[in-house]
């Protein structure tokens, strides 16, 4: 089979078109021919440099967290799923591995059968951001009906689809995002929109019931005159300084810093909020945004593309040409 390695850490060309076995799976697994993945904010760090996936070389040597695809065949002790099954999910950092045409993974892994108003392409762009906005929003944040929440990031993989989930909540949303975003942004559901090269959301006069920053562009100091008496504030990108507000204000004050490791959670967890997620996709509540799309063998072209931060929600690779 046909998938894109990298055996050194550099720059996009070290990711390579390679011939290798393809996989067979174990009794309690599922071999998911891929149609689609994607490439995520956090993969071309993960190619550049030491740090989440090995030292000295890559620990594994395919990326990509996310897919989308067909059951082609299952172990013997499989009971989820069956040969000839739609199915999306997620791998996490112990698999990796989308880069390709063929994944083995566990049948308790984080997957679920495809939406069934989703193309394969749409359903492996939902995953990054909504099993990410998820946790933060519903069990972080604690979101409830007519809450006003702001999202900071907006036209991102996790800031368009928070943007939805909270309109699903029923809360009135403000997105915040860059002049060429608005429109978009706006099209996803929400009430307000900010563009930040024009106005600043900490200088007006709203409060919000929860600050979501989605792109760790913004900063608890900054944002808490923004929140109102028992507001909330959330970041993807925990730094020093965040974990000791975190620390600091779940003992002293009425406002809140909350960070949540949505990657490290139990498959069990990711599972059940992919059939949430599914929910919300058939009901109309949820859908992908995908900027671009590039072929399996243009996967360096992409990782170049995600590298300049300006993508808009999601960066699909196919497969199914191949």
């Amino acid at each position: 089979m046909k998938a894109i390695v990298y055996t050194k850490f550099g720059p996009p060309n070290v990711l390579e078109l390679k011939e290798i076995a393809k996989p067979t799976p174990g009794d309690n697994e599922v071999l998911i021919r891929i149609h689609a993945t994607t490439v995520a904010a956090e993969d071309p760090g993960m190619r550049r440099a030491p740090g989440l996936n090995g030292f000295t070389k890559p620990r594994k040597p395919i990326l990509g967290f996310y897919l989308a695809g067909q059951v082609e065949d299952v172990g013997k002790d499989v009971k989820r799923f069956k040969k000839g099954d739609r199915v999306y999910g997620n791998t996490g950092m112990g698999l990796l591995g989308t880069y390709t045409e063929y994944k083995s993974m566990p049948e308790d892994a984080p997957l679920a059968n495809l939406p069934r108003n989703m193309s394969y392409d749409e359903a492996a762009a939902i995953p990054n951001g909504a099993l990410t906005a998820v946790p933060f929003l519903r069990d972080k944040g604690n979101i409830r009906s007519g809450q006003k929440v702001l999202i900071y990031g907006a036209s991102g993989a996790v800031g368009t689809s928070a943007v939805q989930i909270a309109k699903s909540f029923g809360a009135h949303v403000t997105g915040v995002c860059s002049t060429a975003n608005v429109d978009m942004v706006r099209s996803l559901g929400a009430d307000h929109v900010i563009d930040y090269t024009k106005e600043d959301f900490t200088k007006n006069v709203q409060t919000y019931d929860i600050i979501f920053d989605t792109v760790g562009k913004s900063s608890f100091n900054r944002s808490k005159g923004s929140l109102t008496e028992n507001g909330i504030y959330l970041t993807t990108v925990p730094s020093p300084a965040i974990f000791l507000q975190v620390l600091w204000t779940s003992r002293m004050g009425n406002k809140k810093v909350k960070i949540a490791a949505t990657g490290l959670r139990p498959a069990s967890e990711k599972a059940k909020d992919l059939v949430f997620i599914t929910e919300l996709i058939e009901a109309g509540k949820l859908k992908a945004v995908i900027d671009r799309c590039y072929p399996l063998e243009e996967t360096s072209d992409a990782h170049r593309y995600v590298e300049t931060g300006h993508k808009r929600g999601n960066v699909v690779i196919t497969l199914s040409h191949i």
